[in-house]
């Protein structure tokens, strides 16, 4: 029978050192809330429940936490803050619903692997009752060390509470402990707060779980891991960790990046094979990129679809909703919005192209707009197969050009176009000789009499 899982996620902390107006685990990195880091995380290694502590905005927190997890939430508040052992102890109820492992997480530490979830889950399978999750510090200072003896983990010392030879240890606590679901509460209410501070500390259990003969150990995983969130500063540091470990990703499974460090990526980017990334490009949520695509210099995606062998940019700005046929081109100065641009066709310089359909081939002109707003509502252009619009047009919604039309450059077109039809919509030109002289001097004038008004 497969064992089964807690996950109980620290979540009640305030944003005081972000200086934030909410909560810092809705925070972002990789365009993700950083409980959803690590809620997200904790499934992946296989929990069956989580059991979140929250405090402030706990609806929102709470919501962030479970979207899209499969696997149950349970929020409960905790309204004093008492230290770590208090706060996992407000999960009491959750916890008494029996699970073999009880891991305990904090919701400001998103970099959580599951990989590194799975090893502690994998160490209580041999025999261990409390497993604590440590890495090895080139700077030590400010941590709690995790002594050990015989393989055996008989302590976590804070720093200040350190010997001089406890000093000297450089493997580190990073928080993270995974116990035995039945010892759990039994372990939790026996953490007393004989200390400066008065609170309970979770780190207390080991101590307390050897008291009563059971087998503690600490395994190592990546310092990056532990990784956790205070301040804005560290919040940018956390992200480029993220980012670093997408692109890396993203590489091995056969995407070129030309200046990876110049990428941003977001937690649901997906890229195919074959796909090369230009510099200083930045994907958003929702974007999904075909193989053999080509996203150049400076571009902007954001829940748009980009066919296979399509050719976004430089320059060139994604909106939501924007759908890409294969072999599409979106060229430099363009912007896409929920519209969809067929196979082949070519939206190359200068242009917005807003609430459309694009047929197959069609060309669209520099400097072309669809007029899609009418200040209240906004409306569908249509623009058939093979058809060519001339530069500087603007095509003014709810219209419909036909398959293998053409629009004359400069046109503003405001009745449908029939299909491989001509259509010119702009005034006549009027030529008058000799009349450039006399309109500047006309404009001097203008101009004199200003400045004679002015002095």
């Amino acid at each position: 029978m497969a064992r089964t899982s807690l996950a109980v996620v620290l979540a009640a902390g305030d944003a005081t050192r972000m200086k934030s107006s909410k909560s810092k685990v809705l925070h972002t990195v990789g365009n993700l809330p950083l409980i959803a880091h690590v809620t997200r995380a904790a499934a992946a290694a296989g929990v069956n429940k989580v059991a979140l502590v929250v405090g402030r905005e706990a609806e929102r927190v709470t919501e962030a936490a479970g979207a899209g997890l499969g696997v149950p939430v349970s929020a409960v508040e905790q309204t004093e803050r008492k230290g770590t052992g208090h706060a996992v102890l407000m999960a009491r109820d959750v916890i008494a619903e029996g699970f073999d492992d009880v891991i305990v997480l904090y919701g400001d530490a998103p970099l959580i692997s599951p990989d590194s979830l799975a090893a502690a889950r994998d160490e209580r399978t041999k025999g261990a009752d409390v497993v604590v999750l440590g890495f090895r510090a080139a700077d030590p200072t400010g941590y709690g060390r995790l002594l050990e003896r015989d393989g055996e983990l008989v302590a976590i010392r804070e720093h200040k509470d350190a010997s001089s030879d406890e000093l000297a240890v450089d493997f580190c606590n990073g928080g993270i402990i995974t116990f035995s679901g039945e010892e759990a509460v039994g372990l939790l209410e026996a953490i007393g707060n004989d200390n400066a501070k008065g609170e309970y500390y979770l780190t207390d259990i080991v101590e307390i779980a050897r008291e009563r003969g059971l087998r503690c150990v600490a395994i190592e995983a990546p310092e990056e891991d532990m990784m956790g969130c205070n301040t804005r500063a560290e919040l940018a540091e956390i992200e480029q960790v993220w980012q670093a470990r997408a692109r890396h990703a993203a590489m091995i499974s056969g995407v070129s990046m030309i200046d990876p460090s110049s990428v941003f990526l977001s937690h649901d980017t997906v890229l195919e094979n074959d796909v090369t990334i230009e510099p200083n490009v930045w994907f958003g949520p929702g974007v999904r990129v075909g193989p053999g695509a080509v996203i150049h210099a400076f571009s902007h995606l954001e829940g748009a679809d980009v066919g296979a062998n399509a050719s976004i940019g430089p320059f060139a700005r994604l909106r939501p909703g924007t759908e890409l046929g294969e072999k599409a081109k979106v060229g430099n100065f363009c912007e896409i919005k929920k519209a969809k641009v067929g196979r082949g066709a070519k939206v190359n310089h200068l242009t917005y192209i807003g609430d459309a359909v694009i047929g197959e081939a069609a060309n669209i002109g520099a400097g072309t707009i669809t007029c899609n707003y009418d200040g209240e509502n906004k409306h569908l252009t249509e623009i058939g197969a093979g058809s060519f619009i001339g530069s500087n047009s603007s095509l003014v919604a709810p219209l419909k050009i036909g398959a293998g039309a053409y629009v004359g450059s400069g046109s503003v077109v405001t009745m449908d176009v029939p299909d491989d039809a001509l259509a010119i919509a702009r005034a006549r030109q009027e030529t008058k000789p000799g009349r450039a002289h006399r309109l500047r001097e006309k404009i001097a004038a203008i101009k004199a009499l200003k400045k004679q008004a002015q002095s």
